[in-house]
C-alpha cells in the first residue's frame, strides 16, 4: 500500500512539472521546435514580407526597407502594440505565398525581380487592405526611429539629410550654448 502511495506521489510531480513546463512555454509564446531569430514570423513568412517590403522601398544609393531593418520593426511591433493585425499578416503573406506558387511555381522569395514585383502588384489590387497596412508599417520602420528596431542606423534619416534625435530624455538643444547668450 506504501508503493502505491509513493507511485501516486512520483506521479503527480511528474504531472505538475510537465504542466509547468508546457505553461511557461505557452506563456512566453514558445513552440516546440521552433528555430527563427523572429519573434512573431516564420522564415518563410519573413522572406515573403522581406520581398513585398522591398518592392515598396527598394535599394537605391541607400538601402532597401529589408536591409534597414523593417522587417524587425513588424515583428516587434506585430508582439507588442500591433498583436491586432496578426491575423492580417497570416493570411496576407499566406495568400501572397500561395499566387507566388500558383503563378510560377515557387516561393516569393525565390522569384526574379520582375516576378517579384507583379506578385506585389496583384496583391496590392487584388488584397488592398493588407498592402495597405503592410506599406504604412513599412514606411512606419523606414522612416521611424530606430530604437523601435527599423530605421538600422538612422539610414533614412542620413538619406533625408536631417539630424540625427538625442537619445530619448536628453534635451532637444544644447542649453549651455542659449544661456552663454
Amino acid at each position: 500500500m506504501q508503493s502505491s502511495n509513493k507511485a501516486a506521489r512520483v506521479s503527480r510531480r511528474q504531472f505538475i512539472a510537465v504542466t509547468a513546463i508546457g505553461s511557461a512555454a505557452a506563456v512566453l509564446g514558445c513552440s516546440p521546435g521552433k528555430k527563427t531569430s523572429w519573434e512573431f514570423l516564420s522564415e518563410v513568412q519573413a522572406h515573403a514580407l522581406a520581398v513585398l517590403c522591398d518592392q515598396i522601398i527598394p535599394a537605391d544609393d541607400f538601402p532597401s526597407a529589408s536591409q534597414a531593418g523593417v522587417l524587425t520593426y513588424i515583428d516587434k511591433q506585430l508582439v507588442r502594440h500591433y498583436r491586432r493585425h496578426r491575423e492580417a499578416y497570416r493570411d496576407g503573406l499566406a495568400r501572397a505565398g500561395a499566387l507566388s506558387v500558383a503563378r510560377y511555381g515557387k516561393p516569393l522569395a525565390e522569384l526574379q525581380p520582375g516576378q517579384q514585383f507583379e506578385i506585389a502588384h496583384v496583391i496590392e489590387q487584388q488584397d488592398h487592405s493588407f498592402f495597405e497596412l503592410m506599406r504604412q508599417h513599412t514606411l512606419e520602420g523606414y522612416y521611424g526611429t530606430p530604437r523601435h528596431g527599423g530605421n538600422r542606423d538612422a539610414v533614412s534619416w542620413r538619406m533625408l539629410g536631417l539630424p540625427e534625435p538625442p537619445p530619448l530624455g536628453r534635451a532637444q538643444y544644447d542649453l549651455r550654448k542659449e544661456s552663454a547668450s
